[in-house]
């Protein structure tokens, strides 16, 4: 075999930090890559690796094709050989579509709806009987033996329960020759200009035939033609009425209820899709949920007059035409527009929000002309809500949503579907009960589902159960078992999406492929690690090389094959210091090699704070798997929020506390989920959502313009002499607007030439040689350096330089103690890892001054982060709690959790068995807790420091 299909070959790689880098990874290996945050990680396994294998496999398209599909850039490496197809599951979330639920993504939804269209029983909304459907010669064949000799009536049903005059339906009979409809049970003769009431529902038959039952040839012949002309216009359906008995039947081809003859349609797979028309909510569209208009919204205070802008989307008083309706219903209810809205009389504020059938008189004067006009006034909720539905605006859509609230659709109740669709049952269970079930419920549900089913059945259900069954395992041994189908996918956390994803690779059986993963273990309790290992064991083992990202110590220590990328971050890493097996890696002296020998550790807090003596306290809270717990958060020192995946921590804090707090100190909007009581909310004035979201959406974004550095440099630079004899203002030092950038590259520093049918190339901008700025602005110095000259600078070189000018410097020196001084001022945005986007959104709130009365709330602060960044993190974080402020935190990490001073652990298990508070205290109590997974894997942590 060749070297070559035995390894990755990469020689001469420089993309991003990464210095001339040159290596072999073993094949059909598991390989860890781990470093310091920013060393070069993902731009070796993502923008080397994984960028060439895409490049390449659109490469293998015609040139016809790629020039509607783009083309990607090559990036900056001298070669790679032995690279097979790649496919990188990354931490993004899945879809924002709100259509998207685990169930589509993982393709397990598709399959169940195949099996409810196979074997599912169909009951009826009316009656819940079991529906019934005939063939042509089983309804003859009934019909003759039930009601031979008997005079009988055939029908067919036109309309059930619906609402118009149908004159033209009575036309249109009359004229193909029909003499007698019966409406509402009352039989009628046809007759020109026949209407029913358009405001009331409607049953309404054609008959088509009175007829004796009897065998003769003549009379079986007319009966036949009878059913076929009555199934016919009836769509497949008819009804008899016995004339003696005055007893109706219904026989119809679809399924249809005995007694009450409503039908359905024969089940397809599109029946139980809420993509579909077939199968979709006609109410919500199949989204489970709709806007309504929220009266809360439109007047939010009733003391204010409408003058005043009482009524919030009129705004205060105008000479428009929404006011000039509102002084026409003023003067007709005799209230005074300057009248307080709680006095305003209940009939007279009903047509202003709803409107009502009356026309209104309103003087309009155009071109010296007074004319009256009678109008139809709707009211302001209709308007709104014609706004939202009918327009294609964003912006008219926006406005309309914010006087609305979503809530859960009234006729399916969130199921999403049809009634008709969700009266099939296998099980006694219909297809979103089924969806709700979490992901081990059903998988125990498909277990016994064979002894549930019939002989013919299982026949026809066997091969989509067996199947269902195998992607399930697969989504088990990922750790998502407290997932249900319905989930939507906007609300998967990354660490979630990107497991549904691996789940999905592993379902599919691929081989000879390089799977690439970016910290899979994100989000994951330590409990479920050994399951996640497993999984990538077996990617490997059936043929795959697997690349994984990663910093979890078991994940390390599992691995096959270690690539050590630093020394440190930034300018000062992008070097492989050390490759090989766990057994090597330990022998080096390497940062990563210290901490797996314990030679370096995260030490224990040499004792445990108890707080200012204030708390909040959060009470029955009962959002999605909440049940109904209470929760005492004490301020001033370092709190940890610790369960397994899906037990309700980011339900607890991202959904419940956030949103109360923000309310009470910003007025934000977001409503928390349903909770009880909140006490102790006076002694807080600030609080802090500190995320992993990038900082900034366009390469124009960087550290220095998103901590508000950039504009004080500036500021500094106009003060010069030369800046101020040529009237240079601060906007001349942006690379953003006219005036002192470089407008051959627009400040962008490099240009992009189209290739047509090759990638685009980026080339530094031959004008102002990558600089940004043009040569006038380039001139002004200030201490010897230019603005551009200052963006390039590391922040440990910007500490230095600015140590003299105190505003500046503070903001600096905040995110060098982050451990970010290897980051360039201005260093594009979306170059930052999601750790280093974190730090600095963390380092611009220290920078800021505060009372020491501010909750930071983090959620998983160690994605991305090396054992040492960790420990860097933890004491800027304890600088924090110092000057008296609270640090919450949600956290798997144990080396974070060991150094919380108090720890909230809610579960036990995730999703349904989750939910509930399984204890609160230091660490050490939470350890004697029995059926807390946090306090058995914390307590090793704690014996081995």
């Amino acid at each position: 075999m060749k070297e070559s299909e035995n390894f990755i070959d990469i020689q001469g790689a420089r993309v991003h930090n990464l210095k001339d880098v040159s290596l072999k990874i073993p094949r059909e290996k598991l390989v860890v890559i781990t470093g310091l945050s920013g060393s070069g990680k993902s731009s070796l396994a993502f923008d080397t690796i994984y960028a060439e294998g895409q490049r390449r496999y659109m490469e293998t398209f015609s040139a016809y094709i790629r020039q509607f599909i783009g083309n990607l850039e090559r990036p900056d490496v001298d070669k790679i050989d032995g690279l097979s197809p790649v496919i990188a599951i990354e931490q993004k979330t899945t879809s924002k579509s709100p259509r998207s639920t685990v169930g589509t993504i993982t393709e397990l939804y598709d399959y169940i709806r195949l099996l409810f269209a196979r074997v599912g029983t169909a009951y009826s909304y009316v009656s819940q009987e079991k529906m019934v459907n005939y063939s042509d010669d089983q309804i003859l064949q009934l019909i003759l033996e039930e009601y031979m000799e008997k005079k009988i009536i055939i029908l067919s049903p036109l309309i059930k329960a619906r609402k118009g005059h149908y004159r033209e339906l009575f036309e249109s009979l009359s004229r193909q020759g029909f003499l007698r409809v019966r409406v509402d049970g009352e039989i009628m003769d046809l007759k020109p200009g026949m209407r029913v009431d358009r405001y009331k529902t409607h049953d309404i038959e054609l008959i088509v035939d009175r007829i004796k039952v009897k065998k003769d040839e003549n009379d079986l012949k007319r009966l036949i033609d009878s059913i076929k002309t009555a199934m016919h216009y009836g769509e497949e359906s008819i009804v008899l009425i016995d004339l003696e008995t005055e007893q109706t039947r219904y026989f119809s081809r679809k399924l249809m209820c005995p007694s009450s003859g409503i039908s359905y349609s024969l089940p397809e797979p599109n029946s139980f899709s809420f993509n579909s028309p077939k199968g979709m909510c006609l109410n919500c569209k199949g989204l489970g949920n709709q806007f309504e208009v929220s009266r809360n919204k439109i007047i939010p205070d009733d003391r204010l007059s409408i003058e005043k802008g009482g009524i919030a989307p009129l705004g205060e008083l105008k000479s428009n035409w929404g006011f000039k309706q509102m002084e026409v219903i003023a003067k007709r209810y005799k209230f005074s527009l300057s009248d307080p809205i709680k006095i305003i009389p209940e009939q007279a504020l009903e047509v202003i929000l709803k409107g009502g059938k009356e026309k209104f008189s309103i003087a309009s004067n155009s071109l010296g002309i007074t004319r009256d006009y009678k109008i139809d006034y709707e009211g302001i909720e209709n308007f709104i809500k014609n706004q939202f539905d009918n327009t294609d605006s964003t912006g008219i859509k926006r406005w309309a949503q914010s006087y609305m609230d979503e809530k859960r659709c009234s006729v399916c109740e969130g199921a999403r579907l049809k009634q008709e669709s969700l009266n099939f049952k296998i099980d006694k269970l219909n297809i979103a009960e089924v969806s709700a079930l979490d992901l081990g419920d059903l998988y125990f549900w498909f277990e016994n589902l064979s002894n549930k089913l019939s002989t013919n059945e299982l026949i026809v259900a066997n091969q989509i159960i067996k199947e269902i069954k195998s992607r399930l395992q697969f989504l088990l041994d990922v750790g998502l078992n407290y997932l249900a189908l319905n989930r939507s996918s906007k609300s998967l956390s990354g660490g979630e999406a990107q497991r549904i994803r691996l789940a999905t690779q592993i379902g599919s059986q691929l081989v000879g492929v390089l799977y690439i993963l970016d910290e899979p273990s994100i989000g994951l309790h330590q409990r479920d690690n050994e399951k996640l290992i497993n999984s990538l064991q077996s990617l490997r083992d059936i043929g795959n090389s697997v690349i994984v990202v990663e910093h979890d110590k078991d994940m390390i220590l599992r691995a096959d094959h270690i690539i050590d990328i630093g020394p440190m971050a930034g300018k000062n890493g992008g070097e492989i210091i050390s490759q090989g097996s766990p057994k090597m890696l330990k022998k080096q002296q390497t940062l990563t090699a210290q901490y797996l020998n314990n030679q370096k550790k995260i030490e224990l807090p040499k004792f445990r704070r108890k707080g200012n003596g204030k708390s909040i306290i959060l009470s029955g809270c009962s959002g999605n798997n909440l049940k109904n717990i209470d929760v005492e958060i004490p301020l001033g020192i370092m709190i940890g929020v610790s369960g397994v995946s899906g037990s309700g921590k980011s339900t607890l804090i991202n959904e419940t506390l956030y949103p109360i707090l923000n309310s009470f100190i910003y007025n934000g909007v977001k409503p928390p989920l349903p909770y009880k009581k909140i006490e102790g909310l006076k002694y807080l004035d600030k609080v802090v959502d500190v995320n992993q979201s990038p900082i900034g959406r366009t390469p124009r974004s960087n550290p220095a313009t998103y901590c508000g550095m950039f504009s004080e440099i500036r500021n500094l630079f106009t003060l010069t002499p030369e800046a101020q004899i040529r009237g240079y203002k601060p906007g001349r030092f942006s690379f953003n607007v006219k005036g002192g950038r470089c407008e051959t590259c627009q400040g962008g520093g490099m240009k992009v030439i189209e290739m047509n049918f090759l990638p685009d190339v980026h080339v530094e901008c031959e004008s102002c040689n990558g600089k940004r700025f043009n040569r006038e602005t380039l001139e002004i110095r200030f201490k010897g350096k230019s603005i551009a000259d200052v963006l390039e600078m590391t922040v440990n070189q910007a500490c230095s330089f600015f140590i003299n000018h105190p505003k500046i410097y503070r903001k600096l020196k905040t995110v060098q103690d982050v451990g970010l001084g290897y980051i360039t001022l201005g260093q594009s945005s979306t170059t930052l890892s999601g750790g280093e986007a974190q730090r600095i959104k963390l380092a611009t709130e220290l920078s800021k001054k505060d009372t020491g009365q501010t909750l930071f709330i983090l959620d998983e602060p160690t994605t991305g982060l090396h054992f040492e960044d960790i420990r860097v993190l933890m004491e800027v974080l304890d600088q924090l709690v110092k000057k008296g402020n609270t640090v919450l935190i949600i956290e798997h990490n144990m080396d974070v959790i060991k150094l919380v001073d108090h720890l909230i652990d809610i579960g036990p298990e995730g999703g349904k068995k989750g939910g509930t508070l399984v204890g609160q205290g230091t660490p050490e109590e939470i350890v004697k807790i029995k059926k807390s997974y946090t306090g058995k894997h914390l307590a090793k942590e704690l014996k081995t420091v």
